[in-house]
């Protein structure tokens, strides 16, 4: 399994695009949210893959920069399916206010031709907290990360022989995660600024982490591999030696700063 890093930025960044992945299980893709609008195309593009090839899709919540692309996506999965030359279906994950948005906006913006998609090649699906389904041959949990802004939704991932990879979506972490995020080979977590640059980002007021924090937590959770993204994007050619040299200070486990677009093989690494 391959993790591509489509976006590693926060909402406000322009050096790189908004946070969102994609998952390549030896070709069945899994894309994590969408970014803030039709760059996610282009970043595809740039990673090697093609949108009419990404069939399991998951959005964590409604905030614009992880919503905005996935409504571009629907544009084009209606487009081609009303014209007949979309073979197959797709399945869109989230809690229900996400869902209730991505429905109720493709309503308004489609016409009825393409609207008409949904539901026959294209499934807007809600899912619980603590809700199991199979994505791509494998079991996820869904799960409520108990957001104090809008509600938000991580999911943790059974990768076999006892190894999961979690992520605990843009916010800091909530006791009510451990057990899905405890003794994860993989985990993703949001670090907003350094801690030594948190007077300038004012991370805490927005609710969010430091690497600090971000790394702490995973310590004490015993996660073997940290992966952080959702940053600013202030000194994008440094981020990767500064964020690393203040987290190797409280996390003692594979730590890795990615950049747009960064590959990483999850099988080679977590070994």
């Amino acid at each position: 399994m391959k993790i591509t890093m489509l976006g590693t930025g926060h909402a406000s960044v322009t050096e790189c695009f908004n946070s969102c992945f994609l998952l390549d299980d030896d070709g069945k893709l899994f894309l994590v949210d969408g970014g803030g609008g039709s760059t996610l195309f282009g970043q595809l593009k740039k990673s090697g893959y093609r949108w009419q090839d990404i069939r399991q899709i998951f959005v964590t919540h409604k905030h614009l920069d992880h919503l905005t692309g996935i409504f571009w996506l629907i544009r084009w999965i209606c487009q081609w399916g009303s014209r007949g030359v979309y073979e197959g279906e797709a399945f869109i994950y989230g809690h229900d206010e996400v869902i209730s948005i991505l429905r109720e906006t493709s309503r308004m913006l489609l016409n009825e031709k393409e609207y008409a998609v949904i539901g026959r090649n294209l499934h807007l699906i809600e899912v619980q907290d603590g809700e199991e389904r199979s994505i791509n041959g494998r079991k996820a949990v869904f799960f409520d990360i108990r957001s104090t802004k809008a509600k938000q939704f991580g999911f943790c991932m059974d990768l076999g022989n006892g190894k999961k990879l979690t992520c605990c979506g843009d916010e800091p972490f909530e006791e009510n995660s451990r057990k899905y995020a405890e003794g994860s080979t993989w985990l993703l977590h949001e670090a907003f600024c350094l801690y030594s640059e948190a007077d300038i980002f004012s991370p805490y007021e927005k609710h969010h982490s430091t690497v600090k924090e971000a790394c702490e937590t995973a310590e004490w959770l015993g996660v073997k591999n940290l992966l952080l993204y959702h940053t600013e994007d202030t000194n994008i050619r440094n981020r990767r030696k500064l964020y690393t040299a203040e987290g190797k200070k409280y996390f003692h486990g594979n730590l890795l700063v990615p950049d747009d677009l960064e590959c990483i093989d999850l099988e080679r690494i977590q070994e």
